[in-house]
């Protein structure tokens, strides 16, 4: 069984209608019925069309600045994620990048709740 990691780089300011794109794009992660998701929030960045650096620092109240979704599962389900995904993220004036890597899952073990 092939498994892959889809990344989507996003801003933690953008939206998807009143909610933020990338709780969007988890909670369609899981209603999709993919492996696992994880949102990181990096501490500074910028993308292809950014006239600025985004930074945290700490004095600032509202801050711009990239988000990284992880999705993890087998790659033909990543696949088919990704292309309905997608419609919401092109209609999205933002920018975003999206790759995809094949990867070696070593252990995978669910845990109890």
């Amino acid at each position: 069984m092939e498994n892959s990691i889809l990344k989507i780089y996003i801003s933690n300011t953008d939206r998807f209608g009143s909610e933020l794109l990338y709780e969007h794009i988890v909670k369609k992660a899981k209603e999709f019925g993919i492996a696992g998701a994880t949102v990181y929030r990096g501490i500074m960045g910028y993308g292809k069309s950014s006239q600025l650096i985004s930074s945290s620092r700490f004095w600032e109240l509202t801050e711009k600045l990239p988000v990284i979704i992880e999705l993890i599962d087998e790659t033909n389900l990543i696949n088919l994620f990704c292309e309905k995904i997608k419609i919401d993220i092109i209609d999205s004036p933002k920018g975003c990048l999206i790759s995809i890597q094949p990867i070696e899952i070593l252990l995978h073990k669910s845990g109890k709740n």
